[in-house]
């Protein structure tokens, strides 16, 4: 990972905003290589820029000109049309809509791409569909050491997005989901993120989308269409929620190596809500390597199958499943029959805020986001 400071080495220009004003100004005119830091300040009105193209090792940079006190803004931040962009140490409160939103503006075949979004905040966004983090036709993207809280929609939704990661984010006191891939969304990685209290759907893989905003367009998606394909969530921690994972439409996902701890309602959904003629059925799905903890819930509730869908193209893997109140009843009804799970037994396990820890001799050091770590070591 390159750092803060060998990134300014880049900077051909650097130049310092303290209004609203003056950062549009600043955009307006930034070339490759060109840095606007923010000053320390609250700004109150939204940002909407858009056209800004830096490129391969020469981005345009924007970021708080102190980390240690970053820019806050009341608005929200958008870009349209954009390219070779890094959005470094900014926080947003309090945006009536979506809190930072970046799209293609409307231009389907000509995305935004190569984007980097790095130690931004999001918080306090209204209830409803209102996203902490909006993407809409971005390629190549990368989202890094974000917290997005108290947010309405999604903590990051992603329609139309394709070759991104998502990595070491923490989700906390969500609406609907925590993230979401939907409207052809494909290629993207969610790794090693916290979700706390996350509301509906710690990650919704897949979907329900307008047929006018898929990206690639449905018409050029040939027989087999699809909600998202290909997304893969690993290393992942899910604290309280209704329900961790959802598979909703999707053409092949895997779930693995994630820990989750007293889900509200359901340790896995499979579902289809997109019902139009040639999409498929959600299929594909893999669970493996996980660590289930919950309390209360009956084995055949725990996974949660909806109509319409294909639950034995499904692979069920090496999962660790253990009921706290009732550990001899820990085994749940699953579609398939799975291999090499493990069932009824203490993983020794506690929550300390946004983390589960193992205790000392916990024999489930090898599944969870913890046997990530040891199948994987860090990553990206």
């Amino acid at each position: 990972m390159i750092s803060c400071l060998a990134l300014a080495t880049l900077w051909q220009t650097t130049v310092v905003v303290s209004t609203v004003p003056e950062l549009r100004s600043a955009a307006s005119r930034a070339k490759p290589g060109t840095a606007i830091l923010v000053a320390p300040g609250t700004y109150e009105s939204g940002v909407f820029l858009e056209n800004l193209h830096g490129t391969e090792g020469q981005p345009i940079v924007i970021r708080s000109q102190n980390p240690k006190s970053p820019a806050v803004f009341k608005g929200s931040i958008q870009l349209s049309s954009v390219s070779y962009v890094d959005l470094i140490f900014l926080r947003i409160e309090g945006a009536k809509t979506n809190g930072l939103n970046i799209d293609d503006g409307g231009k389907v075949d000509k995305p935004s791409h190569h984007i980097t979004i790095r130690n931004l905040q999001v918080m306090d966004l209204p209830k409803g569909n209102h996203d902490g983090i909006k993407l809409s036709g971005v390629q190549d993207f990368r989202v890094e050491n974000c917290h997005v809280e108290r947010w309405g929609g999604s903590g990051v939704d992603m329609v139309g997005c394709h070759r991104g990661i998502i990595v070491n984010c923490s989700f906390r006191d969500g609406g609907d989901s925590g993230v979401q891939g939907k409207g052809g969304t494909s290629e993207v990685v969610v790794r090693q993120c916290r979700f706390l209290n996350y509301g509906q759907r710690g990650v919704n893989l897949g979907g329900s989308t307008g047929m006018e905003f898929f990206r690639p367009p449905v018409a050029s998606m040939g027989a087999a269409k699809y909600e998202a394909r290909n997304l893969k969530v690993e290393g992942c921690t899910f604290i309280g929620g209704v329900s961790p994972v959802a598979f909703v439409g999707v053409d092949g996902a895997e779930f693995s190596f994630n820990t989750i701890v007293n889900p509200e309602r359901w340790a896995v959904r499979i579902l289809q809500e997109t019902r139009a003629e040639g999409f498929v059925p959600c299929r594909n799905g893999l669970v493996a390597d996980n660590l289930i903890v919950y309390s209360g819930l009956e084995s055949a509730r725990l996974v949660n199958i909806g109509d319409a869908t294909s639950p034995q193209t499904f692979k069920f893997n090496r999962n660790w499943w253990y009921r706290s109140d009732a550990p001899d009843r820990s085994k749940p009804n699953l579609p398939v029959t799975e291999a090499g799970g493990t069932y009824g037994v203490d993983p020794k396990v506690t929550v300390e805020g946004m983390q589960v820890v193992l205790g000392a001799g916990s024999p489930a050091s090898k599944v969870g986001a913890g046997g990530y770590q040891v199948a994987n070591g860090e990553k990206d």
